[in-house]
C-alpha cells in the first residue's frame, strides 16, 4: 500500500518555506535603508538550510541557490520510465496472485497473495494518475512489451508452469517467482531513487523498497 512519507513530501515544502523566509529577510533589510548605500550581502543573502534527500545531510545554500533547488522537482525521464514500467511490473504480480485462491494449499501463501494484491492495485492507480497529471501521453513509451527489459519478470513459460501447478508444488513455485519478481521491483525502485527527480515518484519508489523487502523476508520464511 502506498504510504506518504513525510521526509520526502516535506523536503520540498521546507525548502520552499526557507526560500520565502530568506526573501522576506532580504526585503526587511532594504526597508528604510539608504538608497545610496551598497547592499551588503546582496550577492549571497542569508543562509538557507536545505533538507537533504533520504540518507543525505542537510546543506546550507544562499537564497538564490535555494530558489533554484526548489524548482528542481520537475519530473524527468527516469521518473516517467519508472512509473510506466512499474505499472506493467505490478500488473504481472496481480496475474500471479489471481492464481492463488484455487491452486495454493497453504493458508499463509493465500494470505500473502491477498496482501500483495491489496497493496499493488492502488499503487497502479496512483502511478496511472501521476502519469496523467504529468502529460505522459505526450511522451514516448518505453519498449518492454516482451517483459525482457524489466528485472524480475516471469517468462511466459514460467507463468504457464505456475498455472498448471497445484498444492504444495504451486506454493513453492509461486514463492520462488514472486521473490524474484519483488527483487526486480526493488532494483527498479532503487534506480528511480537514484536517477529520478520527482518527489511523488520518490515516495512511491521508497514504499516499494520498504514493503517488498518485508514481503521477500516473509516469503523466504514460508519456504523453509
Amino acid at each position: 500500500m502506498l504510504i506518504h512519507r513525510p521526509s520526502a513530501r516535506l523536503r520540498t515544502t521546507a525548502l520552499a518555506a526557507a526560500v520565502v523566509a530568506a526573501v522576506l529577510t532580504l526585503g526587511g533589510c532594504d526597508d528604510g535603508g539608504d538608497a545610496t548605500k551598497p547592499a551588503a550581502g546582496k550577492d549571497t543573502g542569508p543562509g538557507v538550510v536545505a533538507p537533504g534527500r533520504p540518507g543525505e545531510p542537510a546543506r546550507t545554500l544562499t537564497a538564490e541557490e535555494a530558489a533554484k533547488e526548489a524548482s528542481r522537482d520537475t519530473a524527468n525521464s527516469a521518473d516517467f520510465r519508472y512509473a510506466q514500467m512499474m505499472i506493467e511490473h505490478h500488473a504481472q504480480a496481480l496475474v500471479m496472485t489471481e492464481l492463488v485462491p484455487e491452486r495454493a494449499s497453504s493458508t499463509s501463501v493465500k494470505n500473502l497473495a491477498e496482501r500483495i494484491s491489496a497493496g499493488q492495485k492502488p499503487e497502479i492507480g496512483a502511478m496511472e494518475g501521476w502519469l496523467k497529471r504529468n502529460g505522459a501521453e505526450d511522451r514516448e513509451q518505453p519498449e518492454h512489451h516482451d517483459h525482457g527489459g524489466m528485472p524480475g519478470m516471469a517468462t511466459e513459460e514460467q507463468l504457464k508452469e505456475l498455472r498448471a501447478a497445484r498444492g504444495k508444488t504451486f506454493d513453492r513455485l509461486f514463492l520462488e517467482l514472486m521473490i524474484t519478481h519483488h527483487q526486480g521491483a526493488i532494483t527498479m525502485a532503487t534506480e528511480a531513487l537514484s536517477e529520478g527527480n520527482d518527489v511523488f515518484v520518490e515516495e512511491m519508489a521508497s514504499d516499494v523498497v520498504a514493503s517488498q523487502t518485508v514481503e521477500i523476508n516473509r516469503m523466504r520464511a514460508l519456504m523453509t
